[in-house]
């Protein structure tokens, strides 16, 4: 299933599901069915042991006469982020693709040696951004702008101390995240400064959740600068999978439904490039997974 946030006209963010080019309305499909769901991506989290095979049930039997008023076209709503403010700060992972490493030691000074644990970051909620809008570029704050897509997972069960081998029964869903840095923002070593300014974290266009996703392990992501390819590579060369980085993460730190988890970038980043490239306002920056879909984001000055 694929679940959005989006708006219609003049109202305010709703939850609905991406059927056959539809965006159908989950509260007001539950509402036709006498039930009470949720509006909003987190509520629907919270709740999805039931709700998610509630919804797919009535999406298969309502699929040839959806309730009047439930579905619109896609293209005639605005799709925000999946989750417009996340509850608390995403859990970034840093040096999680083997190339990057390789770059990031060139570059960005980081030790070129491969991490024996996730090197784990956050942003806050606030840096997080919906389809198409726009990337803040604050000449007085960085001229070192760069790009990094990733592949988000979103936590749909509590974790605390969780196991490998259980990990994977706690992801809800994946959707595409790029990481926005300022690489001369960082601050004696530590990260979330240039990496959770406003704007920093495009999200979306959609949670795809986890029974779509046969293996989270094996799909291509890629991003563009003006139609030209900065990064293609695929999640199967991440150094910390996904079960591993849920235990490492929950081993510490209680993940909560609706928690997001950006998985790390591969390599193709502006400062590894020779020279080196940045993000300037009239850039665009289009990112996908495939199975997911995809965001493209105009860069602009303030």
């Amino acid at each position: 299933m694929r679940l959005v946030t989006y708006t219609l006209g003049s109202s305010g963010a709703r939850l609905g599901a991406l059927v056959n080019g539809l965006v159908v309305d989950v509260e007001r499909l539950g509402a036709s069915h006498h039930l009470s769901w949720p509006n909003d991506m987190l509520s629907f989290i919270d709740n999805s042991v039931t709700l998610l095979p509630a919804l797919g049930q009535c999406l298969d039997s309502g699929s040839g006469s959806l309730p009047s008023g439930s579905a619109v076209p896609v293209e005639d709503v605005k799709l925000l982020a999946p989750i417009p403010r996340p509850r608390k700060n995403i859990f970034g992972i840093g040096l999680n693709y083997r190339a990057h490493v390789a770059e990031s030691a060139k570059s960005l000074d980081t030790d070129k040696d491969l991490p024996k644990q996730p090197v784990v970051f956050s942003k806050p909620p606030t840096a997080v951004i919906g389809p198409g809008a726009a990337i803040q570029h604050n000449a007085k704050m960085t001229q070192q702008l760069d790009w990094e897509v990733e592949l988000a997972v979103i936590v749909g069960k509590t974790a605390t101390r969780i196991a490998v081998v259980n990990a994977m029964k706690h992801v809800f869903g994946y959707s595409v995240m790029i990481d926005i840095s300022a690489r001369d923002n960082r601050r004696a070593g530590q990260w979330i400064f240039s990496k959770g300014m406003d704007t920093y974290a495009p999200f979306g266009p959609c949670i795809v959740t986890a029974d779509e996703i046969p293996d989270p392990h094996d799909l291509r992501l890629w991003l563009t600068k003006n139609g030209q390819t900065k990064q293609d590579s695929n999640t199967k060369y991440m150094i910390f999978d996904i079960p591993t980085l849920i235990t490492d993460i929950s081993s510490g730190m209680t993940l909560e439904p609706g928690d997001i988890i950006a998985t790390g970038t591969p390599d193709g980043v502006g400062a590894g490039m020779t020279p080196q490239e940045w993000l300037w306002p009239g850039d665009v920056v289009e990112a996908g997974i495939d199975g997911i879909g995809v965001i493209r984001h105009p860069v602009v000055a303030i």
